[in-house]
């Protein structure tokens, strides 16, 4: 089986947010997609370009068009996000955005009603029914398949890295979980979900993909929904590890980590060298560590044991692609990986909100709104009358 990959510009970048439309008087998710969706898509197109339906009609995802620099993909998705707030609040409804949501129970929730997601649940069952969940997915082009799965592999050692930083999903159905990261377990309950295969090229992704489309346990390659995977259509490497975040700075910080990251093992192989391939036992306890203990984890640096708290691990990473970031234009981005650092992942800042109430996690609903809309850029001045538009 051929799979073309459609090699993409070095180091183009795409992002995909899942956002939750949230009842400002309850805080639950609720459903409102299909009328947002509705009303902001232009007139003429069956959908909107960068809005999408998710699993659940709680949940819109936003997407950007195929950017240069990560400040470009923040401001496209800003774009979007404007729209759908004010779409959001015309029904009552909020928007914000973290791994899971503290309260709403899963069994409340409506399906969307696409085939894609009824297919799904029909397959699937409980362990689709329940992915109450949310992620942001990064995407960087590679300009050729014979990288692609060399990087994938290399990049695997970093996930981590990526769940210490991005984790925002301490709650679920409105009782602590004890971890950092709920939402990467529950979704590794999918059968096609989690760490990546380690494969050796191309040619053995093509065979893997193969025996999972004959023996039908996936349709597409699109149902392989490894934390790190190849996206043929897009010719991306596409990093789908991190949790819900809820504030465009910390899209920001991790799409640039991603794109500086796939640069430099990309410009590694244009020299020859080899990447490394970590021991598959080291990437399951680590991505463990990560998911437990979020930026409070010691980590697997070795396959000898040795171990080293994550947090420095992310710091020393920002300091060895700081050349990286300043060549791709991102170097402030990247600089808010440190600013995460210093604040607190989103799982650390939710527990001292529900910490501060007495254990109550409708505050914490509150403050993960507050987040969001006190971090979205200001909007434009109103055009003067009779001045001309775009």
């Amino acid at each position: 089986m051929q799979i073309p990959f459609h090699s993409s510009l070095r180091s183009s970048l795409g992002v995909e947010w899942e956002l939750q439309l949230v009842d400002p008087e309850t805080r639950e998710l609720t459903a409102g997609a299909i009328e947002i969706l509705a009303e902001i898509t232009p007139a003429g197109l069956d959908e909107h370009p960068k809005a999408k339906h998710e699993l659940l009609q709680s949940t819109i995802e936003i997407i950007t068009g195929v950017c240069t620099t990560v400040a470009e993909a923040k401001a496209d998705l800003a774009g979007t996000l404007a729209e759908v707030v004010v779409a959001a609040e015309r029904h009552g409804l909020a928007v914000m955005c973290a791994g899971t949501h503290p309260i709403t129970d899963w069994q409340t929730q409506q399906i969307s009603p696409g085939e894609r997601y009824l297919q799904l649940v029909e397959k699937m069952q409980w362990l689709a029914r329940r992915l109450q969940i949310f992620g942001v997915h990064v995407h960087v082009g590679v300009r050729s398949p014979d990288k692609v799965i060399p990087i994938v592999n290399a990049l695997s050692q970093y996930v981590p890295h990526f769940l210490a930083l991005s984790a925002s999903s301490p709650y679920w159905v409105g009782a602590d979980t004890g971890l950092a990261s709920a939402r990467s377990k529950v979704f590794e309950g999918m059968p096609t979900a989690g760490l990546p295969y380690q494969l050796s090229g191309w040619d053995r992704f093509e065979e893997y993909m193969e025996t999972l489309i004959s023996t039908h346990a996936i349709d597409s390659v699109r149902e392989v929904w490894w934390d790190i995977r190849p996206h043929p259509d897009f010719g991306t490497v596409e990093l789908r590890i991190c949790d819900g975040l809820p504030t465009l700075t910390e899209i920001g910080a991790v799409a640039a980590l991603s794109q500086c990251l796939v640069e430099q093992f990309d410009r590694e192989l244009d020299r020859g060298y080899t990447l490394p391939v970590p021991a598959s036992w080291v990437l399951r306890e680590n991505k463990w560590r990560a998911a437990r203990y979020g930026l409070d984890a010691d980590i697997v640096v070795d396959e000898k044991g040795t171990v080293r708290p994550v947090r420095q691990a992310i710091a020393d990473l920002v300091e060895e692609l700081a050349p990286t970031a300043t060549r791709l234009g991102c170097a402030e981005e990247l600089a808010d990986v440190r600013r995460i650092l210093a604040v607190g992942a989103s799982y650390q800042r939710q527990r001292a909100v529900a910490a501060a109430h007495d254990g109550n996690l409708r505050p914490v609903v509150d403050s993960l709104l507050a987040e969001m809309r006190d971090d979205l850029p200001a909007a434009p001045a109103p055009a003067a009358a009779g001045s001309a538009t775009a």
